[in-house]
Parts: structure tokens; sequence; C-alpha cells
């Protein structure tokens, strides 16, 4: 019969026998389940990490109640099933690892350009945007952060010209030859037009979004990027990041999520909740 009074006893005792660095060993341990967690929510590997389980506690009561063939079942299937993970989910793996190496100390990064001249961009891309919102102008701009997205860049044609309301305007007027694609800017720079993107395959996307919203997404999945999307049918302006996407965006409001998000030396900052939007 189960004791509980001995159980926490035993507990207890485990708990008073622990050292500083077997506390400091749990701590990392659970912080990096918790960023494993965090990171693949809501996301299609979330219902398979949940599988995974299952079958683990699967695995341990077959085995514990003596019944050999199914543990015998269960335990090729694991072997066989984390390998198709690993084949299914290399987007995902691809994404985390690549996440995992953008998690650096600031003293580390040193900004490419001054306040000013990162005012002077985001005031010239600003008026790009609400100006072919006003004409009904689909675009599609793509910011770059810490993640260079240099396979994306070579996709399009290379421009690598400054900034300037005018060049992006011209750029996106429809029937020119540039139009029909995306604009990659690094830094104060437009370093090309004409990009193609990957499409995201999310589910949660409303049904009236067309190419240039999945494709906006899909970039903002595999990178840090910010991305930047004017809707041709209604001049909506929308932003993407992380791979959500956030709609019908004001000028004075995406004006401070630039701000907020490209200014050089500050730490990452989350989008949403972690105050995107103050």
């Amino acid at each position: 019969m189960f004791d509980i009074k001995s159980f926490f006893d035993g507990f207890i005792d485990i708990i008073l026998r622990m050292s500083i660095f077997d506390l400091i060993d749990i701590s990392i341990v659970a912080y990096i389940f918790y960023k494993i967690f965090m990171f693949i929510k809501d996301t299609r590997a979330e219902q398979v990490l949940k599988g995974i389980v299952f079958l683990l506690l699967a695995t341990q009561l077959s085995s514990t109640f003596k019944l050999h063939t199914l543990y015998w079942l269960l335990v090729n299937t694991l072997q066989i099933g984390l390998l198709s993970a690993i084949i299914i989910f290399q987007p995902e793996l691809r994404a985390g690892l690549e996440h995992i190496g953008r998690t650096q100390f600031n003293f580390f990064v040193k900004g490419n350009n001054t306040n000013e001249d990162l005012n002077k961009t985001i005031e010239e891309i600003i008026e790009a945007l609400y100006s072919l919102s006003r004409q009904k102008i689909g675009a599609l701009i793509i910011m770059e952060r810490k993640t260079k997205i240099s396979d994306i860049i070579s996709t399009g044609t290379e421009i690598d010209g400054d900034v300037s309301r005018q060049l992006l305007i011209n750029i996106f007027i429809p029937n020119t030859p540039l139009h029909d694609g995306a604009v990659v800017i690094r830094g104060s720079k437009v370093k090309a037009a004409a990009c193609f993107l990957p499409l995201t395959q999310s589910k949660d996307l409303s049904k009236d979004l067309g190419t240039r919203h999945r494709a906006g997404v899909g970039v903002s999945e595999v990178s840090d990027c910010i991305t930047l999307i004017v809707s041709e049918e209604t001049g909506e302006v929308s932003i993407a990041k992380s791979g959500k996407l956030y709609r019908n965006i004001s000028k004075e409001r995406m004006t401070n999520i630039l701000q907020n998000n490209l200014k050089s030396n500050t730490e990452e900052r989350s989008f949403l909740k972690g105050g995107i939007f103050r």
C-alpha cells in the first residue's frame, strides 16, 4: 500500500542532500525544456512531441507489466519514428538552430548605422509604405536583422541602393520589371528586388489572404526578419515577425514598432507580449 508519509519523508531527504550544483543543474535543464516548449508551441511539432511522450509512457508501462510483444513493437516504432521526425521536421530544426545562433550578448554586436541613419531609413520606408497603401499598390518589404538571408537576396535582382521612398515606390509600381516579388533591405541599403520567398504552411492564416501575405509570414518563420506587407486589394498595411501576422497597423504604430525593433545595440524585444507595441 502506498505510504504518503514515507513518500514525503523520502522526497524531503533528497532535497536536503542536494548541493548547489544539483540545483543549478536542475534549473538549467528546466530552462532548456521550457525554451523548447515555447519555441514549438502552437506548431505542428507540438503535436508530434505529445505523441512521442505518449509512446514513451506506453513503452514504460508495457515493460512494467511484461507485455513483451507490445513493448517490442513500441521500441521499434520509437527508433524509426525519431529518424522520420528529423526528416519531416527539418525546417523546424533549422529554424531552432538559427534561433540558438542568434542568441548572443550585445557587447559582441555592433550596429552598422547610427540612430540618425536608422531614423532616416525608417522614415523613408514608412512614407513609401503608406503612399503605396493610399494607392492600393501591393508591396512586400523584408527588413533583414541578425540572421542573414543572402540565399533569398540571390533569387532577386541586386540593387544595393540607398533606401528612399522614391526608389521603393517605383519598384512596386504595377507592370514594372521588379514589382513582382519582395524587396530586401539590409541596414540602410535596398539590397535586392523581385526576390522569391518561401510560403508559410500555417493553417492559422485567414483564407482571404493571398500569396503576398503567405510569403511574408513564411520568410519570418525561417529568420528573425521583419516583413512589411501592403495589400493590393484593401491597401491595408500588415507586419509579420516570428511566423505571426499582425494586420491593419496604423502609421504611428508602425513607426514605433520599427524603431523599437531595429535600434542598434539593444536587446531583441519580444513581439506583442514583450513590448513591440510600446
